[in-house]
């Protein structure tokens, strides 16, 4: 509260109306406080009266003495403002002299003015006869033909029944407006057009005039289409004067509610300006009118202007009168009350002149994405805006503030001033840009949007105009970053990390160094500045891909591609590396290896762990890391006919997804089929060529094939090869998964692919999980291989790739590189502190495992497959499950194993470890065993065909009569997806979308849609660095986080709070650029028991859902009840209006879980359906 002790004696030497200075507001939220100000700046004291449900709100704070109203629960929340003898009883019993209605409640109660006259306290407003005379719309109508000013065509007086409102249609035709006679604030109004129920709607609009108003008493008249509403601000004293104070254009409404007023109008000619002043004054002299007032009127689009009535209190928009004039007009109103005359205040209508122009905004708790579905909650943040011409006139507008649903949406008044239109209009921009406000979703977006929209910036809005106007509901919305990124550590500070497969925290608790690279002399590179040195991309950009192959082939030496960005940590980190930490190396990369061939560093499992696990986009980091490294070609792993998922997809949809591939960065294309099938191959490869990417199709290596009787030998390879290059390739791949092409076997297959293709590039690629690797690629790039793969040494070996140190010295003297050793060894010195980093993803592999080339598990596979067989408690028996993949292998018919047919054969070792089979037991009970879906989807021919065919008959025991045998390409049975029909419904769930999000769910459509709420929930994780990912913050550790050129987060965790029993949440407090934050977290270690109402399914139709918390004020159905889609079954009540929610589908209820006055919170289940006949069929 006010200090009124210290300030009081201020107030007494300098009252301005003597001893009776004491003022009560009848009201709530942001009018008192607005009243209170300038009754402080009258030396006035002030009186605040309170709900129990408003014992926390800010304009208590506001005045000297506060009270609350009755006892609590006798009245209810919007009743405690209504309770008339209540309220008087507290003016009298603390000595008001004054008071002062506000708007909205009691502010147009006659019988209320009465009894505070009565009561011997001044009342603040038009004597009780005259709110008699105007206050409502039928007494208007009358006051106006008295006055000779034109009005709308309706009812002479108030309707009773609906069929008085079917005779008025019947005369003057649809579209009508049935309104409540003491509305205002669009409560109570409906506009039926021809075809609408005016049943309903009359029987709405009196039940809403009823809860709001206390009186349901209605009209109907002829309703205009896209009028102007324009009123005009009166100021009357006791003595007969009357002034105005100009007009305001408030045409700017959604549901009759305001939403922007602007004064004075824009683009009212001046000739209706006057004729709509005459008319306001003469009508307040018509009606002995006292005090301050609103004459509101209609202007059609010929000009003619029409009144509707006077509002007999202060409006809402009062302060763009304000701010044009200079009057105060709440002082006025106090002054003129008290007995001053107009001539006494100087407000003389030759004196009052405006200057410039004022827009308001009405900034709401509203949810405009959610057809302004009311949002309530905490404040969890509140920075308003400021500056120059810019007023703010609030309420419960603080950090901490409940927003309730029991009362009026509004949150804070936005009014902004200056000398044009253009400029208020602009400066209303920056204004609400400005503010901050987090916990609860607000109208700034939509506010953003529509001052934005050119009919506003022309002046030329009508009432309807935002209802007119769909695209104004396409909103750039507040991203919330830093709110969203504090979420994410609070919940990671109270319930630590939860992506899948960390086991503890990083090693490393420092920020990785980057390090610096040398140049011959010793010096520097600045790698920052320094444009990166050319490399194979400016060839392939410049020549094409064509020209770029014959360029690869007559390098004089072997290139090495560097798989660290993406094969490297798949095989040793679980593919867990984040786009931050690739980003922060990527200049120094550009330097360091500028002469590779290329850098693998997309595609693969590195697409769908990045949304699955480490919720970042793949494609912003693809963008991402293109823009810093210009001169590398990047490659990317393509499964043929899968694309980058798991499963055959349309063939439209491999072409969608490798356009958009090549457009965000991608060059060359290492197509593979798991399967090494022709016809799964050829739909990548012809996508690529469509796309105008370098095509590296590539064949796969399985197995030893120095064994004698091995099914893929040397013979295998030159056959299939020559069918690869007769499809048409840049470059011909060999990709050796599971690092078993020995020595030997490298000069053998690459000396014969070499001899055969002269003129083809090679490029081979291998694991070193036999620990061959490095001898293998040399021996490789002795016999003619163009490219082998390596890794930087410390993420080499083992299941990754072979040492690129260790290769360059194996060819080091015999074949050129094109690479700087020294360069990359010093570039190692980060990749080292990130296996420290990673240090929780580590497989904890001890060394090489040559028994791989009788296994023959892939190197990524065997980290995951170790990772796997732990979880289901298999990894004591692990050798048991290597030897059940080999037996596995041979019993699907010794197939290629690279994803997804190496899982295929994990699952199906796993699925004989758990049940103790071996491959005789498999062979006997196939015909009874449920087996993995995978190993299913394998049989059917789900993923393509097998070199030498499915074993039978084990394929028919296995399938038996539940799935079918394909004999071709599954692609071939798959309509082509509707890439418009889903990028619409895309858009229409998640909002901002292009063509790469179509893409990525096209691929894994749950992975996506998953991706995308934790991307709501936590905003972009990418931006934290990866030790602030992994790890819980240490209180007081101060954390740096760029979440965009120049802009920086410092956060800083202050306290993790007491555990909250009820809620099973903890308090967690961070300091955000040094402000206060204070998040609630649900601790999941804890059970608490709590009592909720299920939830709708929003993608179920049969589920109808409350649309926003509040009250229902009636359920029309029950249980059994028959019901169309869109028939009305129920009615909710929040923020003082009502609405009808319709039911989602056609059927029957199947269960009512709600009852008339139940309280529910948005998305509750009310009803639900079901269909009979639907489901029958």
């Amino acid at each position: 509260m006010v200090a009124a002790a210290q300030f009081g004696g201020l107030r007494d030497n300098h009252s301005l109306l003597g001893e009776k200075n004491k003022l009560l507001v009848a009201n709530r939220g942001e009018i008192p406080i607005r009243i209170f100000r300038s009754a402080h700046e009258l030396s006035m004291r002030t009186v605040a009266i309170y709900s129990h449900q408003d014992k926390l709100s800010m304009h208590r704070l506001k005045a000297d003495e506060s009270y609350v109203i009755g006892r609590e629960g006798e009245y209810t929340p919007v009743g405690a403002y209504l309770a008339i003898d209540e309220i008087i009883d507290i003016a009298k019993k603390h000595g008001v002299d004054f008071i002062h209605p506000g708007y909205g409640f009691l502010s147009e109660n006659a019988e209320f003015a009465a009894k505070v006259i009565d009561a011997g306290i001044t009342w603040i407003g038009p004597p009780p006869e005259v709110i008699n005379s105007v206050g409502d719309k039928v007494s208007a109508r009358n006051l106006a033909a008295k006055a000779n000013v034109p009005t709308v065509p309706g009812t002479p007086g108030p309707i009773e029944t609906v069929e008085e409102a079917k005779n008025f249609v019947k005369e003057y035709g649809y579209p009508v407006i049935i309104k409540a006679a003491f509305g205002g604030g669009g409560r109570g109004m409906r506009v039926v057009r021809e075809g609408d129920d005016i049943v309903d709607a009359f029987n709405r609009a009196k039940s809403e005039a009823v809860t709001a108003f206390g009186n349901g008493t209605c009209f109907i008249e002829r309703f205009l289409d896209k009028p102007k509403h324009i009123e005009v601000q009166l100021l009357a004293d006791n003595y007969g004067n009357v002034v105005h104070l100009f007009e305001r254009d408030c045409s700017v409404q959604r549901r009759h509610q305001k939403v922007v007023e602007v004064a004075p109008a824009k683009t009212l000619p001046i000739e209706v300006r006057n004729a709509i002043l005459t008319d306001a004054v003469r009508l307040a002299k018509e009606a002995g009118y006292q005090n301050a007032g609103t004459a509101e009127f209609l202007v059609d689009n010929q000009n003619r202007h029409y009144f509707i009535e006077i509002n007999p209190r202060i409006q809402v928009e009062h302060t763009i009168t304000e701010e044009i004039t200079g009057i105060d007009i709440v002082a006025a109103q106090v002054q003129i009350a008290a007995g001053a005359s107009l001539e006494q205040l100087g407000l003389l209508q030759d004196r009052i002149v405006t200057r410039g122009f004022a827009i308001q905004c009405r900034i709401t708790t509203e949810d405009p994405s959610k057809n302004f579905q009311p949002d309530t909650g905490r404040l969890e943040v509140y920075r308003s805006s400021g500056g120059n011409g810019v007023r703010l006139d609030g309420g419960n507008a603080f950090a901490g503030a409940i927003i309730s649903p029991h009362y009026d949406s509004m949150l804070v008044k936005c009014t902004c001033t200056g000398s044009t239109y253009e400029i208020v209009r602009r400066k209303m921009l920056r204004a609400l840009i400005e503010f901050r406000i987090r916990g609860v979703k607000t109208n700034i977006p939509f506010l953003l949007t529509l001052l934005m929209h050119p009919v506003f910036i022309n002046g030329d809005y009508w009432t309807t105009f935002i209802d007119d106007t769909p695209q104004l509901f396409k909103m750039v919305s507040s991203q919330n970053r830093a709110q969203k990124l504090l979420q994410y550590l609070a919940d990671l500070s109270v319930n630590g990390s939860s992506i899948k497969g960390q086991i503890g925290v990083p090693k490393l608790t420092t920020n990785p160094n980057i390090p610096l690279l040398h140049n011959r002399e010793g010096d520097v590179i600045d790698v920052i500045n320094t444009t990166p040195p050319s490399g194979w991309r400016q060839v392939l950009l410049e020549k094409g891909p064509e020209e770029f192959a014959k360029q690869i082939r007559k390098f004089d030496g072997t290139l090495i591609m560097d798989t660290t960005w993406r094969d490297a940590h798949q095989s040793l980190l679980a593919t867990r590396v984040r786009t931050h930490d690739l980003v922060t190396i990527a200049p120094t990369t550009a330097h360091a290896l500028a002469g590779a061939f290329a850098l693998e560093c997309w595609g693969g499992a590195t697409f769908d762990v990045a949304m699955r696990f480490l919720h970042e986009d793949p494609w912003e980091r693809l963008r991402k890391l293109r823009k810093l490294v210009p001169n590398i070609p990047f490659q990317m792993l393509l499964r043929g006919a899968n694309g980058v998922a798991y499963s055959s997809l349309p063939d439209n949809a491999i072409d969608h997804f490798v356009k958009q591939a090549k457009e965000n960065g991608v060059d060359i294309f290492r197509v593979f089929d798991a399967l090494n099938d022709l016809e799964q191959l050829k739909v990548g490869v012809d996508a690529v060529k469509k796309a105008g990417g370098v095509v590296e199709a590539t064949i796969c290596y399985s197995g030893d094939m120095l064994q004698p009787g091995k099914k893929y030998n040397l013979d295998y390879y030159l056959e299939i090869s020559e069918k690869v290059v007769k499809m048409g390739t840049h470059i011909l791949g060999i990709k050796d998964m599971a690092g078993t092409m020995k020595p030997a076997a490298a000069k053998l297959l690459i000396g014969s692919l070499r001899a055969k293709y002269p003129e083809l590039p090679i490029h081979v690629h291998s694991h070193d999980s036999a620990g061959t690797a490095v001898t293998s690629m040399a021996t490789c790039a002795l016999v003619g291989a163009d490219i082998v793969d390596v890794a930087t040494n410390s993420m080499s070996g083992m299941t990754s790739q072979g040492s690129i140190n260790a290769l360059l010295a194996s060819l080091d003297g015999e074949i050129n590189t094109n690479i700087d050793a020294r360069h990359v060894r010093e570039l190692d010195a980060y990749w080292a502190e990130m296996r420290l980093l990673y240090s929780c993803f580590e497989a904890d592999l001890k060394g090489p495992d040559p028994e791989v080339y009788e296994h023959e598990i892939p190197g990524g596979q065997l980290t995951n497959l170790l990772f796997q067989a732990q979880q289901l408690g298999l990894g004591e028996q692990w050798t048991e499950t290597k030897r059940a993949y080999r037996e596995a292998n041979h019993l699907l018919g010794d197939i290629v194993k690279v994803t997804p047919t190496s899982k295929v054969v994990g699952d199906l070792a796993q699925f004989m470890v758990s049940n103790k089979l071996n491959s005789d037991d498999v062979r006997r009970l196939a015909n009874s065993l449920d087996f993995p879906d995978s190993v299913m989807d394998f049989f059917e021919g789900l993923i393509g065909q097998p070199y030498g065919g499915f074993p039978e008959p084990l394929r028919s025991d296995v399938l038996r009569n539940k799935r079918r045998k394909l004999t071709s390409r599954p692609g071939l049975e798959l309509s082509p997806f509707d890439l418009e029909k889903i990028k619409e419904d895309l858009e229409s769930r998640f909002g901002d979308i292009n063509e790469c999000d179509v893409a990525s769910y096209n691929m894994y459509p749950k992975v996506y849609e998953d991706f995308q709420k934790m991307k709501e929930r936590f905003g972009d994780l990418s931006v934290l660095p990866t030790k602030n990912f992994l790890a819980p913050p240490v209180i007081g550790e101060e954390i740096e986080v760029t979440i965009e050129k120049g802009k920086t987060l410092i956060m800083k965790l202050q306290a993790v709070g007491d555990l909250n029993k009820d809620t099973g949440t903890r308090e967690v407090y961070f300091e955000l650029n040094g402000e206060l934050r204070k998040i609630p977290v649900v601790d999941k270690s804890q059970k608490v028991e709590a009592v909720s109402k299920p939830k709708a399914d929003v993608n179920n139709p049969l589920h109808v859902g409350a649309p926003m918390a509040g009250v229902v004020v009636e359920v029309k159905v029950h249980k059994g009840s028959l019901v169309k889609k869109g028939q009305p079954i129920a009615v909710l009540s929040a923020m003082k209006m009502e609405m009808v929610i319709s039911a989602t589908a056609e059927g029957q209820v199947k269960e009512v879980f709600v009852k008339d006055s139940e309280n529910v919170e948005a998305s509750d289940l009310l009803i639900t359906l079901e269909n009979p006949e639907a489901e029958a069929k």
